[in-house]
């Protein structure tokens, strides 16, 4: 019954609202990819790092296990960054992610996946 509008006493009122949560829920989504390719960067910085201690031997084994996690997680991104050149990508890159969690997949990055925040706040 979406199809019938409702005449409202105050439209360019009700324009303006749906306008404004429109900006909001955009100004939230950006702010929330902005903090997870910030933290993507930083964990990056700290796989160099730890490569680098690793090349002259100073790195643990455990410290080399959380940089090739990370190197993984680099290329997920890749991958989905071939989807992200070819046509079409709003809707296969979704599609890819749905299908990879229904196959039992995990297809984003640890940054961008909502269960690993939740798991990795509580350690």
């Amino acid at each position: 019954m979406r199809l019938i509008k409702v005449v409202h006493k105050a439209p360019i009122r009700v324009a303006r609202i749906s306008k404004r949560r429109q900006q909001v829920r955009l100004r939230r989504s950006m702010l929330a990819l902005k903090i997870a390719l910030a933290q993507e960067k930083q964990e990056t910085k700290e796989m160099l790092d730890i490569y680098k201690r690793y090349s002259f031997g100073d790195a643990h084994k455990s410290e080399l296990k959380v940089a090739n996690e990370q190197l993984v997680d680099i290329l997920k991104g890749l991958g989905l960054g071939v989807f992200a050149v070819l046509p079409f990508a709003p809707i296969t890159i979704p599609l890819i992610v749905k299908l990879g969690q229904w196959v039992g997949v995990d297809v984003l990055p640890s940054s961008f996946s909502l269960s690993n925040k939740s798991s990795k706040s509580r350690k």
